[in-house]
């Protein structure tokens, strides 16, 4: 919320106002038929006390936000965004469906209303509302692996076979220090015995502190040749208000510092050469590069450096938009793993088919892509940041294949 002007929280509130008056309208109308006077004003008082409520939680907090404890803040903002979206969301969709009916009704039959058109518009109003409350309390920690295979021509025959698994955007401030839930994500990781761990950005959300506790944890992962990984674009702290330049550095520093200590090679424009039976591949890591308002960290060329002559080269890049302007047809990279996305945290499966709103800024946002011998992989991440669930959208963990074509 710091990041929107007190006028855009006031646009939010009056939207949330106006949506439940009119919700509220509709809501009188269904229950006109109930005889008991105290229910209908205890579910009116009930109704109006929460929408009061909420506005004011969400004016008092972007009021009093500079003040509160980071620790708080993460805290206060999740729950407001998880409560604004699951009361907001289902109401918008109970009026639009109610009004709509109602008044195609009207104009079709003249009649005022039917008993049926009231039933629907609370089907349509309750039904999201349980898919949000699915999505916040159960799916954003049902950890999902999705299994990949890469055939490259490319690719050395001695390295044939590779297995590596995939994971991004942590967000390790999200999880309010319940480590036993990514133990679970952890024990699945491990499970599939990889070869290499590759960790494609956004460890935090903007603190060090947020990475208290975790060491235990994550330096369990267990690779039987390597763990690399690269930052993100939430890694740098540019989302916070430091006191100074040197708290800011301090902040950055423990944040890297941390990825040597649960055994991860951090690489921040390099790479590093793999040799197995004469052959070699190159895994390169580049610092963040994402399109403005993103900064760009990243140096793909000082990160090629050394490696030019490698003919099989895994990159790992937070941001998929780095693939489209730097990568394809740029280079000979042959393998690109990125995540920041987060496939938007919502999105809707249809046998093979998915989709999300995220489609429409980035052009690569979730799964495996193809152009020529060159492949870029978007991870859909492992934890959130912002709307604490996810709607059709699971955490993943990723598994490729390496395989000789």
């Amino acid at each position: 919320m710091r990041s929107y002007t007190f006028f855009a929280i006031v646009l939010l509130c009056l939207a949330i106002l106006l949506i439940d008056a009119l919700a509220f309208y509709w809501l009188k109308s269904i229950m006109e038929p109930i005889e008991p006077t105290i229910i209908k004003n205890t579910i009116f008082i009930a109704f109006w006390f929460f929408t009061i409520g909420l506005i004011i939680s969400i004016l008092v907090l972007k009021i009093r936000l500079e003040s509160i404890s980071p620790y708080r803040k993460q805290l206060l903002i999740s729950s407001l965004y998880g409560l604004t979206v699951s009361s907001f969301i289902p109401k918008l969709i109970f009026v639009v469906v109610i009004s709509t009916l109602y008044f195609s009704n009207f104009l079709i039959s003249g009649e005022k209303s039917l008993l049926i058109i009231p039933l629907v518009g609370v089907f349509f109003g309750f039904l999201p509302f349980f898919v949000i409350v699915y999505a916040v309390f159960r799916a954003v920690y049902r950890f999902k692996v999705h299994q990949v295979v890469v055939k490259s021509d490319l690719l050395p025959q001695s390295f044939n076979g590779l297995r590596i698994v995939q994971i991004s955007d942590l967000h390790l401030g999200s999880f309010n220090y319940r480590y036993h839930i990514l133990h679970r994500a952890i024990n699945t990781i491990n499970s599939l015995k990889p070869d290499f761990i590759f960790f494609t950005g956004d460890l935090v959300n903007n603190y060090a502190w947020e990475l208290n506790g975790w060491e235990d944890v994550l330096k369990s992962l267990t690779a039987q040749q390597g763990k690399y990984s690269v930052l993100g674009n939430h890694d740098y702290g540019d989302y916070s208000k430091w006191e100074s330049e040197e708290e800011r550095n301090s902040n950055f520093a423990d944040i890297k510092d941390f990825h040597a200590q649960i055994g991860f090679k951090l690489l921040l424009n390099e790479a590093e050469c793999i040799e197995n039976k004469g052959d070699k591949i190159a895994i390169v890591g580049v610092e963040n590069w994402g399109n403005p308002p993103f900064k760009q960290y990243g140096d793909l060329q000082q990160s090629l450096q050394g490696v030019e002559d490698v003919g099989f080269k895994i990159l790992l890049s937070h941001d998929p938009s780095h693939w489209s302007e730097e990568v394809v047809n740029k280079t000979n990279i042959a393998l690109t793993l990125s995540g920041h996305t987060h496939g938007m945290q919502a999105g809707i499966n249809i046998k093979n088919k998915e989709w999300s709103p995220i489609k429409y800024k980035y052009k690569h946002w979730a799964g495996l892509y193809r152009l020529g011998h060159q492949f870029l992989y978007v991870s859909r991440g492992l934890g959130w940041m912002g709307f604490p669930g996810r709607l059709g959208m699971r955490p993943e963990i990723t598994f490729i294949e390496l395989e000789k074509e």
